[in-house]
């Protein structure tokens, strides 16, 4: 069975944006597109009398952002299977539960109902951190968005928490047929705190050791993926960030702890869903 991508939608700019990367997602991949639309409209159907049998606004806007979003995917790629579903749902808890039969959850940076000067919304934030699979929140400039840099940026941690989003960042770029920029930052202060959130590291030797532990096995089974890594003294949420403007989507590694509801997002996560010039992937890693 192949799982597909999902993007939720809600009518707005940014969700008809992630409708369109969405697209260029599933046609990559082969995979079909699943458009979700979850809203409340059903518990008001009954709340004001109405006459004659016409199904009430709420619903019909529902309907019509649905609409609207299926002929945008398919003017986008007529060669993507589109499904849609609506779901009288609060939409946090009816993408998260998607996302468990999804392959990738697509969703814009802010919603129809927040506040412009937000540079993320409530959902998107939710779903990086609750979601089952990899949440793609879709920002950035033009450039990012069309996929022109011919680069994708993985910010790396250390090998116990970032195998998925190494696998997940492999096949981006096999899939586009593009460069893999590797990046470990953080300071490199022995025996002293880290600043910013990140940790201290012992030196560009360790630093070395630890890329090669994560790309080696996976690295393997995407022989044709160009990669350069490297490591960068300094804070790596601001470091991720700056790169971002040279990258078409950043990927991240995010953890989520067995017993726990949602995935510790980090400085660096926070950051980048807030400032990045491209899409951000965030990748959930199971630990116990």
């Amino acid at each position: 069975m192949q799982l597909p991508v999902v993007v939720g939608v809600d009518g707005s700019g940014p969700a008809l944006t992630a409708v369109d990367w969405a697209v260029d997602e599933a046609a990559r991949r082969g995979l079909p597109l699943r458009l979700v639309h979850a809203s409340l409209w059903e518990r008001y159907e009954g709340a004001v009398p109405r006459a004659g049998t016409e199904p009430p606004a709420e619903r019909l806007m529902a309907q019509q952002v649905l609409g609207t979003a299926t002929e945008r995917a398919r003017r986008r790629d007529a060669d993507v299977k589109v499904c849609t579903s609506l779901l009288p749902e609060d939409p946090v808890s009816a993408l998260v539960h998607a996302s468990a039969g999804a392959c990738v959850l697509v969703t814009g940076s802010r919603g129809r109902g927040g506040p412009r000067h937000l540079l993320v919304g409530s959902v998107s934030r939710a779903l990086a951190a609750r979601a089952r699979c990899p949440v793609i929140v879709v920002r950035g400039d033009p450039a990012g968005l069309a996929g022109r840099h011919e680069r994708i940026l993985l910010g790396a941690g250390g090998p116990a928490t970032c195998g998925e989003a190494v696998r997940f960042a492999l096949c981006e770029a096999e899939l586009r047929d593009c460069v893999l920029d590797v990046v470990r930052a953080g300071h490199r202060t022995a025996g002293s705190p880290g600043t910013h959130g990140t940790p201290p590291r012992a030196g560009p030797h360790a630093d070395a050791a630890v890329l090669d532990e994560l790309l080696h096995e996976a690295q393997s089974e995407h022989p044709s993926v160009r990669v350069r890594a490297t490591t960068v003294e300094g804070p790596a949420h601001r470091v991720l960030v700056d790169r971002s403007a040279a990258a078409d989507l950043v990927i991240v590694p995010a953890r989520r702890a067995t017993g726990h509801p949602g995935l510790q997002l980090g400085r660096t996560v926070r950051a980048l869903l807030h400032h990045a010039q491209c899409p951000v992937a965030v990748v959930p890693h199971r630990v116990v």
